[in-house]
């Protein structure tokens, strides 16, 4: 069986990149591999089909420091909901918040700079049209890494 040093283990808060989370949490218990866990928050891009005027009433509603406050707060529950599951599994971890455009980019940046020798990630497993409309960050990663990368369905 192979042995890994570092599993990054990239999160959007679903049951998914949980369940994801615990292989990889599974996988390090008992080892002195070390888990980080990160999230990916994209950055903001006000809607252009919102009215204007109608976000007077609540002008922070589109802002960009409005969309920063909720995403860090969305982040900071995530993380912790993952770093508790990864201490049920007997397993500690890093945890982390990227930000960026191109999400499976990030990843795979963050992996190299932490020296990752594997990335555990979930996919929607998504097939067709919708595969290719919505894309798939974890088909871009396991495009574009050199890091093996592990797909939790």
């Amino acid at each position: 069986m192979a042995t890994y040093s570092h599993i990054l283990v990239p999160i959007d808060g679903s049951r998914l990149s949980a369940k994801a989370l615990r292989h990889a949490a599974r996988l390090v218990k008992g080892t002195r591999t070390r888990l980080t866990v990160i999230h990916v928050i994209p950055p903001f891009e006000p809607a252009a089909f919102v009215d204007a005027s109608a976000a007077i009433p609540y002008p922070d509603l589109y802002s960009p420091s409005e969309y920063e406050k909720s995403t860090r707060a969305y982040a900071a529950t995530v993380l912790s909901r993952a770093a508790a599951a990864a201490k049920k599994e007997g397993a500690k971890c890093e945890t982390g918040v990227l930000f960026g455009a191109q999400p499976w980019q990030g990843i795979i940046r963050e992996a190299k700079r932490r020296h990752c020798d594997l990335i555990a990630m979930a996919s929607h497993g998504r097939r067709g049209v919708a595969a290719l409309v919505l894309g798939s960050e974890t088909s871009k990663v396991l495009t574009h890494s050199k890091i093996p990368v592990l797909v939790c369905r």
